[in-house]
């Protein structure tokens, strides 16, 4: 406590105020014996007294209460005055620095939560690995440091190197680089904890660690591991220059925080683009082919899923050219019960076997008990349905050899606009131990269309009250007036009447394949051929 009269002379110094102020024990001007800042403050105490109370300072001991405060020695001193009677002031000197430090370590800590926060939302915001490491080296530089280098693990001899300074570009560099002349890099890449900052001459630092804009000479550096999810994401390099101040223990720890998230934000990012690869390579054998003309006959098909976010379901189709024009083609079209991934892992394995049993294809019924057989003896309790078409192109039209297992019969629409329906019967696969299956052969004339399909079509629920089929008269009705056209345009045009029927209403897997024969020459009227019906083990004709 400090007792000043009105002309600022000392009057009284309680003992706790001469061991902090010993010069202030005999008396004299206040000036003369305390900080500059307590004295300023009393003056202007005075000079406000005097404009508000006209010179009476002592009446602002209700009024006046001006906190001032600064550094006494090494401690942080709070000053608050009180107005005595007689128009002094007594001055209460409190040590705040206990205070001071906690108010300022609470301020560092929420606003490295703050910094924590927004890395967190900024590395979260995306799941592409290079833009996970540009926004990673850019914070780290912004908040961290005057530079970032984000060190990717390497693959093979080469690493990934993004740079960042601050208020710069961030740049990302595909190199080289010897991880055994940076103390402790090699260590971090590994997953090890971090040295000490102290112990890193930054004078020893490589030319490729410092970003090509980084000004000056390096005076303090940190390494800091980037952890992952059971594998280092990386390592995490901070540089300041040797003009300022360097890193303090507490910004190591702050550091290694950061680095704890965008570890954890890298390693996510990575392991979904490596699930996002693998699931693109799986999805590449599960997508419909695409279609086109083999051997002068043109086929055309188009495919939609159950859900609109979903490629693959379980519906599909398959081509299989054959070698020339002597040749068959084989055309598999087929519908495995339920939709969805689970759906469509069966359609992969039917495909695939399918495929190997190429060499056999002359023979449906057989192709259709040796897939049988094969679905039987797997774990899946799915079955499906099958329709078979093996075409070829003869001097009398394009010859159709046509099979359904289970499958609803393929449409053929003859040059004049008629419809008519295969002959073809047969029972699905998957299910029972034995399948039995009809096989007709027909021949299409020039411009004429056969059209294989599944039920996703025909059972398609909509129109005006939103529960009616789409049915197979519709169906029928829309190839008739398609007759002539292009395969690729019956295609869409089917597909794209069955969409108009259910609106925004739900569907299930919807497939339709197309194939035509060459439309040069089209004739006026019907050829008059007809579906004739041949033996279930009919082969390849020569």
């Amino acid at each position: 406590m400090l007792v000043v009269d009105r002309y600022g002379d000392l009057v009284l110094v309680n003992e706790a105020g001469r061991r902090l102020l010993p010069a202030a024990e005999g008396g004299g001007r206040l000036w003369e014996h305390v900080p500059s800042w307590l004295s300023d403050a009393h003056q202007a105490l005075l000079e406000r007294g005097s404009l508000a109370e006209g010179g009476d300072v002592g009446g602002q001991r209700t009024g006046v209460r001006s906190v001032a405060a600064g550094l006494i020695d090494d401690r942080f001193f709070e000053a608050h005055p009180t107005g005595g009677d007689d128009g002094g002031v007594v001055w209460w000197l409190v040590d705040a620095t206990d205070r001071r430090l906690a108010e300022t370590a609470l301020r560092d800590a929420q606003a490295r939560s703050e910094i924590l926060s927004k890395a967190s939302t900024a590395l979260l915001s995306t799941l592409n690995v290079q833009r996970c490491m540009e926004v990673s080296a850019s914070m780290a530089a912004q908040h961290l440091a005057e530079a970032a280098v984000l060190v990717a693990p390497p693959q093979g001899r080469r690493s990934s190197v993004t740079y960042a300074c601050q208020g710069g570009p961030v740049t990302q560099t595909t190199q080289r680089i010897e991880v055994s002349g940076v103390p402790g890099l090699a260590e971090a890449l590994q997953g090890f904890p971090p040295v000490p900052a102290r112990w890193i001459d930054p004078g020893d630092l490589p030319d490729w660690v410092i970003p090509d804009d980084f000004s000056g000479t390096v005076g303090s550096v940190i390494v800091t591991p980037l952890p992952g999810h059971g594998v280092p994401a990386g390592a995490l390099i901070l540089l300041r220059s040797s003009t300022e101040r360097a890193f303090t223990e507490g910004e190591e720890v702050f550091a290694r925080l950061f680095a704890a998230r965008a570890g954890a934000a890298l390693s996510a990012a990575r392991l979904y683009s490596e699930q996002a690869s693998i699931t693109a390579t799986l999805m590449r054998d599960l997508l419909p082919p695409t279609l086109r003309n083999v051997n002068g006959v043109e086929y055309a098909g188009n495919y939609r899923a159950a859900k609109d976010h979903e490629r693959v379901g379980g519906d599909f189709y398959d081509i299989h050219p054959g070698a020339d024009s002597s040749q068959e083609t084989l055309v598999v079209l087929g519908d495995v019960a339920g939709k969805g991934l689970d759906a469509a892992v069966l359609t992969g394995k039917i495909r695939n076997t399918l495929h190997a049993l190429l060499p056999l294809a002359g023979d449906h019924e057989r192709v259709l008990r040796l897939l049988n057989g094969a679905l039987l003896s797997s774990h899946h309790t799915r079955f499906a349905t099958l329709v078979l078409a093996s075409v070829r192109s003869t001097a009398d039209g394009t010859q159709l050899r046509l099979t359904s297992a289970g499958h609803l019969p393929p449409l053929i629409v003859r040059a004049d606009g008629t419809v008519e329906e295969a002959a073809t019967r047969g029972t699905l696969v998957g299910a029972l131990p034995s399948v039995t299956a009809e096989t007709v052969l027909t021949v299409l004339g020039p411009g004429e269309t056969c059209l294989l399909y599944t039920d996703g079509l025909t059972e398609a629920r909509g129109g005006p009250l939103g529960d009616e089929f789409f049915g197979e008269h519709r169906l029928q009705r829309a190839l008739a007036e398609c007759a002539g056209m292009p395969a690729e345009a019956i295609v869409e045009r089917v597909q794209m009447l069955a969409s108009q029927w259910i609106g925004s209403g739900h569907h299930d897997d919807m497939a339709a394949v197309a194939i035509s024969a060459p439309r040069a020459g089209l004739p006026g009227r019907a050829t008059g051929h007809r579906d004739v019906p041949v033996s279930v083990n009919a082969r390849n004709p020569q």
